[in-house]
């Protein structure tokens, strides 16, 4: 099924956040497009969170999966991976997308790095990231847990299992699941006001008139 939020740009859907009370307006800070390239106008990704928890891989006590953690991936959903803020390494490389290619994943983000950018690119697989690095995942990190609540960045921005996640060329944007449908008619009554101050502004009628006419400020 289609998500209403398909249609909205990351941009829009942080402001309806912003207005249903989300203080953060849901945006992933610093994480940014790496694949299928920079800024990529024509991509954007739309779909739930399949959460991932890394951890240092000298960490003996955190749990381990059963199964590897892109082999748990759903259809359509998106891989969101936490990685310990100090780790320099990728924990994403070009066997991790073909891997969730193969199960139906449609994107990654990763509060993190990633690694193998020509290979996300030649699979044209929208990869969100940090960074780039060219070390592997062996002896600094491991996957602890999946599809559970993880905090994303300084301002540890919750992400659970489920809620809906945006990517495009302006970043990424988490909308809590019980939100988004509210999030989505924000996002339409924005669009008409911003729609009807584009066209004032663009007929000379200044910035100030135009928005406080449709804004009311």
């Amino acid at each position: 099924m289609t998500s209403p939020l398909a249609e909205f740009s990351a941009c829009e859907v942080s402001d309806a956040l912003i207005k249903s009370g989300v203080g953060s307006g849901g945006y992933l800070p610093d994480i940014t497009m790496r694949s299928p390239a920079y800024d990529d106008l024509t991509v954007k990704l739309c779909g739930p969170a399949y959460t991932v928890q890394m951890v240092d891989a000298r960490d003996d006590t955190s749990p381990k999966p059963k199964e590897h953690f892109v082999d748990a991936a759903s259809s359509g959903s998106v891989v969101v991976i936490a990685a310990p803020a100090e780790a320099k390494n990728a924990v994403w490389g070009g066997l991790m997308t073909a891997g969730a290619k193969a199960r139906g994943a449609i994107g990654v983000v990763i509060d993190g790095r990633c690694r193998d950018l020509g290979e996300h690119r030649a699979q044209l697989f929208p990869v969100f990231a940090k960074g780039s690095s060219t070390l592997g995942q062996g002896g600094f990190t491991r996957p602890s847990a999946l599809n559970v609540p993880i905090k994303i960045g300084q301002d540890l921005v919750a992400v659970n299992p489920g809620d809906l996640i945006i990517g495009d060329a302006d970043g990424v944007v988490c909308v809590p699941a019980d939100l988004v449908e509210n999030v989505a008619e924000l996002c339409r009554k924005g669009r008409e006001v911003d729609d009807r101050c584009m066209a004032d502004i663009l007929a000379g009628k200044g910035v100030a008139a135009s928005f406080k006419l449709h804004r009311g400020k």
